[in-house]
């Protein structure tokens, strides 16, 4: 375990190799943009009537088990209670918040601009965490419930919102990034597309019930989701959708990108690499002290949107 001071908090991510970050729980029973817009045809036939406006920030309470959860809603300006609309779950890391993750993100602005509903979720321990297999403490070694909580959060969303569930996808930072792995093991049949910053997949049972797209952004210098163990995650990804050809489809200065195509059913598999990057967001709104460098060469933000953009489940 790796501890940096942030500040007056601490960020704690799990150091070493993926298959030594001992005492998690492994079953899900215990927790650049290129102007695309969300106005894409769904293939979703269900209806929305019954659906009415809401208001563009919401603080939503949903119980799981006997523990009341929580998550900040964002819904633009734009939106439409009779149509279809995209949704981005934006992850926190560990000793983070759902506030600390939007203002890292800058996900609120770009869902504006974009035309898509973003949902921040809460962890329900302290200190903040998310059991994403083999990590994070306290919500690892208590076996939270944190799968059952992200199902009934899209259930939430899907009762309130005009949802395109054909569009349903999660990103985060850090523990968030491991989480949005894990969802991707887990939830296949409901996220069409994952994007993890600095994380790593730590979750030993992935088995997902569909191919499912992924896009990994990481650091060579990053201390806390160490780049050595990162090839394990991309090898793992590219198995599991079959993946059979790899470009360069990016690169700018200390970013390169490159693309695991041929897969099946389009789900391709994208490494983003920055070099002698830190434990950081890329062109995002904050810079986490102490965890090395942060690039902007590369916006996470709008390079994961397009992503998800061309990537809606299949």
């Amino acid at each position: 375990m790796r501890l940096a001071l942030m500040g007056t908090f601490v960020l704690v991510a799990c150091g070493g190799s993926p298959a030594d970050m001992g005492g998690g729980d492994d079953t899900g029973g215990d927790e650049g943009s290129n102007g695309a817009t969300a106005d894409a045809p769904s293939s979703t036939a269900a209806s929305c009537d019954g659906r009415t406006a809401q208001p563009l920030d919401a603080t939503w309470n949903i119980m799981v088990g006997q523990t009341m959860r929580t998550a900040k809603v964002h819904v633009p300006a734009s939106y439409d209670p009779s149509k279809r609309t995209p949704v981005v779950v934006d992850i926190h890391g560990r000793t983070q918040n759902a506030d600390g993750e939007m203002a890292l993100s800058l996900s609120k602005p770009k869902s504006d601009a974009e035309g898509f509903i973003v949902i921040y979720p809460q962890s329900g321990v302290s200190p903040t965490a998310w059991n994403s297999g083999s990590c994070c403490d306290p919500a690892s070694t208590n076996h939270v419930d944190d799968t059952g909580f992200f199902k009934k959060l899209l259930d939430e969303a899907e009762a309130r919102l005009c949802v395109d569930t054909d569009r349903v996808y999660m990103m985060g930072m850090s523990n968030g990034a491991y989480q949005s792995h894990r969802m991707a093991c887990e939830l296949a049949d409901r996220v069409a597309a994952v994007g993890p910053v600095a994380g790593l997949l730590l979750f030993s049972g992935c088995a997902p019930s569909r191919p499912v797209p992924i896009m990994m952004i990481n650091g060579t210098a990053d201390n806390l989701s160490q780049y050595q163990y990162v090839s394990s995650g991309v090898n793992t990804w590219k198995s599991k959708n079959g993946c059979t050809t790899s470009m360069q489809t990016f690169q700018k200065g200390d970013t390169t990108c490159i693309t695991y195509g041929g897969c099946t059913d389009g789900a391709d598999v994208v490494q983003c690499t920055v070099q002698d990057g830190g434990h950081q967001w890329p062109g995002g709104g904050t810079e986490l002290p102490f965890l090395g460098k942060k690039s902007n060469e590369l916006n996470a933000t709008n390079a994961l949107w397009d992503f998800f953009v061309a990537h809606p489940r299949s």
